[in-house]
This record gives C-alpha cells, sequence and structure tokens, in this order.
C-alpha cells in the first residue's frame, strides 16, 4: 500500500493558507466601496439648471403665511423625490398645511443627519412689488420674488441634495432625512412644533441644517460667513397700570397712563447685566481679529469680567451697534401701549406690552422678577403675556458638524465662520429642546440689499443666482463631510 503523507494541519499553515483568501476577499470590499464611494464629481452645470428650474416652480407656488397654504408645494416635492425612488412621508395636522420627510438611508453607522427648510412664506402687497411676488422672475442674475432668501433657497438646495446623494449612490455612514415643514413664519403648531411634539422619531437626528446663518457680501465681495449656534427665547411682559378715572380737566396723582409711561421708560433704560458664552464670546474674539484697532479693542472689552473695562464698550454698542449689544444680554423693547379713548377723560387703566428676547442662558423667571423691581411700583402689574414663544436650546461649537461647516466656509467663500446667537427665533430651538445639534446656514447676501428693500420680508426681495448655486456646492460638501461613509 501506498502511504499517503498528513499535510501540515497546524494552526501557522491554517493561516497562511487563508492569507491569499482574506486578500482577495478585503480586496472586493475595497473596490466595492471604491465603486460606491468614487463616483464622477457632480455635474454642475446641470445641477445649476435643474435647480433653477425647481426654484422658480417653488417659488411660484403662493404659499403667504398666514393663511398658509403649503400644499401644492409639498406635493411638488413630493413628487419630485419619489421620481427619483426616495421614499417621502406626509404628515400633516390640516390638511392644506402638510410637512414633507423625505429619507436616504446610511450604514447606521452614526445617527442621522437632518436638513431642514419651510415653504411657508410672510404676506405680501403686490402693490409695492416691481415684479410679480410669486413670478419667480430672472433679471439681472437675480431671481425676484417672495422667499427667495426666506426661506424657498434652503428648500430647493435640501431638495437638490437629496438627488444627488440618491443619483450618485454616495455610501452614507448616517440616514440623512430632508424636512420641508410648514408654518415657521408664525405658525409652528403645524409645522416643526407638531412634528416635534408627535412625530420626533422620522426626524430625529444628531445634527440639523437649517435657516438661520448667512454669508455677509459688500461690495460684492465676502466679508464673513455667519453660523446661527444659538439663540434668545422670545417672551412678552405687560405692564398694567390701574388708577381712578376722571375727567382730564383735574389731574390725578394716580394717572394710570402717567404711571404707565414712567414704567415704561424705567424699563427701556434699564440695562440688563452682561451675559457671555461659548458662541458670544467666540464671535466677538474672531471679530476683533478682522476689525480695525478701534472696533478690534471694544469687541475684546466687551468681554472683559471687569465692568470698568467692559462698561464703556457695552454703551458704545448700545449707541452705535445695538444688534450687537442685544446679543449680551436678556433685551426688552416697548412695542405696544394702549389707554384712553376720549381727550378728556382720565383712563382708569393702561397697558403697555415689552417684547422680550431672554438670553439663553438666563432664567426667565428671574428676569420677570428683576423687571417687578425695575418698575418698583406696586399699583403697576407686570406679568408674562401671551406669545408664540420658543424652547430653550444649544448647539456646541466642538462637533464634527461644525468643523464641517467651517472647512466648507474656507473652501467655497475663503471667509472666517463667526459662530451666532441669533436675537430672533427660528425653528430649530424645538428640536435642540430635544437634544439635536442644530446649525443655521444660508446663501450669500449684499449687505447694501437690505436698506435697498432687497432682502428677506421686502417689497422686492431677491437672491443671485450665483450665490444660489454656490450654497448648494456648499451644502454638498458639508453633507457629504458629516454623512458620507468614511
Amino acid at each position: 500500500m501506498q502511504k499517503v503523507m498528513k499535510k501540515d494541519v497546524t494552526p501557522t499553515r491554517i493561516a497562511a493558507m487563508r492569507i491569499p483568501v482574506l486578500v482577495v476577499a478585503l480586496a472586493t470590499v475595497a473596490a466595492t466601496a471604491a465603486a460606491q464611494t468614487s463616483s464622477a464629481p457632480p455635474d454642475w452645470a446641470r445641477i445649476e439648471q435643474e435647480t433653477m428650474r425647481h426654484f422658480q416652480a417653488l417659488l411660484r407656488f403662493d404659499t403667504a403665511d398666514p393663511p398658509g397654504k403649503e400644499q401644492p408645494a409639498a406635493d411638488y416635492l413630493k413628487q419630485v423625490l419619489e421620481q427619483e425612488g426616495i421614499p417621502v412621508q406626509i404628515y400633516a395636522l390640516e390638511p392644506h398645511r402638510p410637512n414633507v420627510v423625505a429619507r436616504l438611508k446610511g450604514s447606521g453607522k452614526k445617527k442621522p443627519l437632518l436638513i431642514m427648510g419651510h415653504t411657508d412664506v410672510v404676506n405680501v402687497d403686490p402693490k409695492k412689488w416691481t415684479f410679480p411676488p410669486f413670478g419667480a422672475t430672472r433679471d439681472g442674475g437675480y431671481v425676484y420674488g417672495r422667499g427667495t432668501v426666506d426661506d424657498k433657497d434652503n428648500v430647493v438646495a435640501g431638495l437638490m441634495l437629496m438627488l444627488e446623494l440618491k443619483r450618485q449612490k454616495v455610501a452614507l455612514d448616517r440616514d440623512v432625512i430632508f424636512l420641508a415643514e410648514a408654518g415657521e413664519e408664525g405658525s409652528t403648531r403645524v409645522g416643526i412644533q407638531f412634528m416635534a411634539d408627535n412625530h420626533f422619531a422620522d426626524i430625529e437626528a444628531e445634527y440639523c441644517l437649517a435657516e438661520g446663518g448667512n454669508v455677509t457680501r459688500e461690495g460684492g465681495k465676502v466679508k464673513v460667513a455667519s453660523v446661527q449656534t444659538l439663540e434668545k427665547i422670545p417672551r412678552a411682559i405687560e405692564l398694567t397700570a390701574r388708577g381712578v378715572a376722571g375727567h382730564g380737566s383735574v389731574p390725578l396723582k394716580t394717572n394710570a397712563v402717567a404711571r404707565l409711561s414712567t414704567a415704561v421708560g424705567k424699563v427701556a433704560a434699564w440695562k440688563p447685566p452682561l451675559t457671555i458664552n461659548e458662541t458670544t464670546g467666540t464671535y466677538f474674539r474672531r471679530m476683533a481679529t478682522i476689525s480695525s484697532p478701534e472696533q478690534a479693542q471694544r469687541y475684546k472689552d466687551v468681554l472683559s469680567p471687569d465692568p470698568k473695562v467692559s462698561g464703556p464698550a457695552d454703551d458704545y454698542l448700545l449707541e452705535h451697534e445695538p444688534r450687537h449689544a442685544s446679543m449680551l444680554r436678556t433685551s426688552l423693547s416697548p412695542t405696544i401701549i394702549q389707554g384712553g379713548y376720549r381727550v378728556n377723560v382720565i383712563p382708569s387703566e393702561a397697558k403697555a406690552t415689552i417684547d422680550v428676547r431672554v438670553h439663553p442662558d438666563e432664567d426667565p423667571a428671574k428676569v420677570l422678577d428683576a423687571v417687578k423691581q425695575v418698575v418698583n411700583d406696586p399699583g403697576i402689574e407686570v406679568a408674562w403675556a401671551q406669545r408664540d414663544t420658543r424652547p430653550h436650546g444649544n448647539s456646541r461649537l466642538n462637533t464634527e458638524a461644525f468643523a464641517a461647516i467651517e472647512a466648507a466656509v474656507t473652501k467655497h467663500y475663503q471667509s472666517m465662520t463667526l459662530p451666532t446667537m441669533s436675537t430672533g427665533a427660528t425653528d430649530m430651538a424645538y428640536l435642540r429642546a430635544k437634544g439635536v445639534q442644530c446649525y443655521g446656514i444660508g446663501p450669500a447676501t449684499d449687505v447694501e440689499d437690505g436698506p435697498k428693500g432687497f432682502g428677506a420680508h421686502s417689497d422686492q426681495e431677491r437672491i443671485l443666482e450665483s450665490e444660489l448655486f454656490r450654497f448648494v456646492r456648499f451644502q454638498w460638501d458639508v453633507v457629504t463631510a458629516i454623512a458620507g461613509a468614511k
């Protein structure tokens, strides 16, 4: 009999036999990953043409809020997305005011990324418009129409992002969710509030990108890019003065109008304490690096814990840069006074409403108590008034998302990024309150446009076509950096 020799089956031999198989398997995986992620770069010329087509279509829907009739825009988005095979869900508290949610699945390695824009716009007075407010007129390199910069620019950028991610089969470590919401301009109960309270699981994400920031141009050149990471909380305080009614020919010490006037003057003159946080501290330190020496010193001084240093700088900002001053504290602005009904009657009651924007690091209850002390009149009631408010939340600067935004700002705008605390309110507040890290971004606009009446909510709202296209490219780089497979 022929003796059969046993093969070497030691662990070392087995491992050696497996190496070629392992190499082949790894090479196959690498090739597959490369095929998924190394597709040709986006055809930006084609994308720009399609962007403009969708942008004009969205602008031509009259989605003014009130009354709020976002359904035609929502139907359009749903149709375009589904034609590309992207799943879409519709959520509506009121049938004619739907919210559109689309999702591209990732590997699940990381938590989702949410892209958000609102389809409603503010009202218009057509008689004041040179071009039809819902005509989406292209003229001289601009697109004119209600919603061009608030907020159908973000809506169309999000739409194009979803379409191109799907078409190019971009491998994702995160789900990418697109939310086109209703009601931002005054009816949050049908929009983000409804989604956050009732359908949060369908939009829950680690990061969110939405409106709230912008790139500022001056003289046609980019000066700076702001990214909203924080916002003040809108509240309202009502002052009610009561006294004895009487004939106007007999002055009374208890005159409700006079007492109210004194109280309003006290509130308007009051300077709440300076409050510095990560966002505002970084903002003013960075502003100092791009400002004149005199301005730079003020921005540094206002951050000083020494009132003797910060005080004069604060006084200057209050007088000459009120928006900057508002970023540093809770703000109070008297906006409405009601009292009296005829010239010869002293009324028994007069009321004033104060627009309050509470600094996110302040306790609203303590703010109300402080206002009562400032008024210091037992004959005047100081109480919260009803208004559409927002919850509190914060976004950090030391995140993967903020780093990606900064890198894209440098690439596309060659500008410094300023993290900003908005003095106004956005829908991101509802998401930040649930732990989502939200960042407000936006396209470049000319600082000269606002005073000329071409800005958001104006009668000639417009956007440069070239800046809309640049914003689409910017957002593409931000999202692929945050969500793309590594």
